[in-house]
């Protein structure tokens, strides 16, 4: 079973209140116990963690192996003040607070930096992404000083122009990626980004009555299409399903995504599966700090 590449354990794949009302007097650790038993079972052993802002992640990083997980973390993500990301991580106002960050998250053991770049979908209109991103500047001071310190760079980011910038800001791999063009595909290409595109909670939404069943349709096929065109341009396209998320069940969740990108490689699973084999594998070799 391949790894999941994109996940959060202290999510449920229900409701997020509920998930962060599980933790609220302190982590369950029962629940992580639990979750890291069914990644066992399920005979997946590599997890790369998106962070959250409960502990959840430190006290998986210290059970994990227990488990046969190779667990990597950015124990929180960071992100910019009246930006998107508090509901994962701690928010910075100047490059002195971020660089606080960075060395915070060392002394609690991260493996690597995640930074939140843009908002999220608006999953009742097609094209629509909640809030703004951060200038190109900002991204690039940020990067850098993240591969000063020796960490690789995760980032959360969706939109053409903000994904073009945050590619090019140095990041090391891109996630979610939401209506990007050919243009970001071939820097993807290009630069040898890692590009995670989750499909799975948009594709999951889809029959539950949740959001616009036109707009979430739209998405998923946008995305397909761009994740097809990726893997026959030679991006690194890795397999992370956003696990935890609403609809993205632990464990059932990475095999729905590769569920969706086996669609968009036409189904061929020799060939997507050599690619996902390579891009995991640079993932486990670059998000470990150096």
């Amino acid at each position: 079973m391949w790894g999941e590449c994109h996940g959060h354990i202290f999510m449920n794949g229900v409701n997020y209140k509920a998930a962060v009302a599980c933790h609220k007097n302190g982590v369950d650790k029962a629940v992580v116990r639990s979750c890291f038993k069914a990644y066992e079972e399920a005979g997946i052993t590599f997890f790369r963690e998106g962070g959250d802002h409960l502990g959840v992640s430190s006290f998986a990083a210290e059970i994990a192996g227990e488990y046969g997980v190779d667990y990597r973390s950015p124990v929180f993500a960071i992100h910019k003040k009246g930006h998107y990301g508090g509901i994962v991580g701690l928010s910075y106002e100047t490059m002195a607070e971020f660089s606080a960050l960075v060395g915070e998250a060392a002394r609690k053991g991260a493996d690597f930096i995640k930074i939140m770049f843009s908002g999220i979908l608006d999953f009742n209109e097609y094209g629509v992404i909640t809030g703004t991103g951060i200038p190109f500047s900002e991204m690039e001071e940020l990067v850098h000083i993240c591969h000063e310190e020796g960490f690789a760079v995760m980032v959360h980011v969706n939109g053409a122009e903000t994904v073009r910038a945050a590619i090019l800001s140095g990041a090391d791999s891109i996630e979610h990626g939401f209506y990007i063009t050919e243009e970001e595909i071939s820097l993807l290409a290009s630069l040898g980004t890692v590009w995670t595109p989750t499909v799975s909670p948009v594709g999951n939404l889809a029959g539950k009555g949740l959001f616009s069943e036109e707009a979430v349709k739209a998405i998923r096929e946008m995305q397909t299409e761009n994740i097809r065109k990726a893997l026959s341009m030679g991006v690194h396209v890795a397999l992370g399903s956003d696990a935890g998320a609403v609809t993205v069940p632990h464990v059932d969740g990475l095999r729905d995504e590769y569920a969706y990108l086996l669609q968009a490689a036409d189904g061929d699973n020799g060939r997507l599966d050599r690619i996902l084999a390579d891009s995991e594998q640079i993932i486990r070799e670059r998000f470990r700090r150096h």
